[in-house]
């Protein structure tokens, strides 16, 4: 029988874990990620785009320590015909690669999309809850929107510590993406590339292109 005890309880829940989700936020919001002064292989996820997304992220990649940022984890749209090739093609051993559905098409309606994002996101959960990532880079695609969602709530139930690298397509020039305007909220580092930028996104860094 439902009681006012287990309605308190519930309640008790969700307010602990609202004033965590406030905390996590409020030390996104204030602290600089300090991924660069951590020693030993950090556990990394790369979340791949269609075309030039996967493109412009494998640049990022060519630049990272490979020894630092290991092992590595590609995440590649169950529909993504290219993306895997051109991991080969450039990154060294010490990879995987996972599949999950996308959670937008192109074209596809934002009503729509909302369904496929949900059911994107059940079909990652164990991939991460597997593979316990330490970072995720990612630069757009709506694929990485359920990764990172799903990594931070992790992270405010003390289930997982990952900070969340994003960095905008050198496409967008004056407006960010629908991924962008999301992850600029909960990202740990929100990168753009085009001045204009900084003025659209409240928490933009700058670094000239990087792609």
């Amino acid at each position: 029988m439902w009681t006012s005890e287990v309605t308190l309880l519930i309640l008790a829940i969700v307010a602990l874990l609202i004033i965590r989700s406030v905390y996590v936020l409020v030390k996104i919001y204030t602290s600089e990620c300090s991924l660069l002064n951590l020693k030993g292989g950090l556990r990394t996820i790369l979340c791949m785009g269609s075309g030039g997304h996967t493109t412009e992220l494998l640049r990022l990649v060519k630049n990272l320590n490979y020894e630092k940022y290991r092992p590595r984890l590609y995440i590649v749209a169950d529909n993504d015909a290219t993306s895997e090739a051109k991991i080969k093609l450039n990154d060294q051993d010490d990879y995987t690669v996972s599949r999950i559905p996308r959670s937008r098409n192109v074209n596809q309606s934002y009503i729509s999309s909302v369904f496929s994002t949900l059911y994107a996101f059940t079909q990652i959960i164990p991939v991460v809850y597997k593979f316990k990532p330490d970072v995720i880079f990612c630069n757009g695609p709506g694929t990485c929107v359920p990764l990172c969602v799903l990594a931070f709530l992790l992270r405010c139930l003390f289930i997982l510590d990952c900070r969340i690298i994003f960095v905008e397509s050198v496409c967008r020039v004056r407006t960010l993406s629908l991924t962008g305007k999301i992850l600029q909220f909960f990202a740990d580092i929100f990168v753009v590339q085009w001045p204009q930028l900084r003025n659209v996104c409240f928490r933009a860094k700058y670094f000239g292109r990087l792609t």
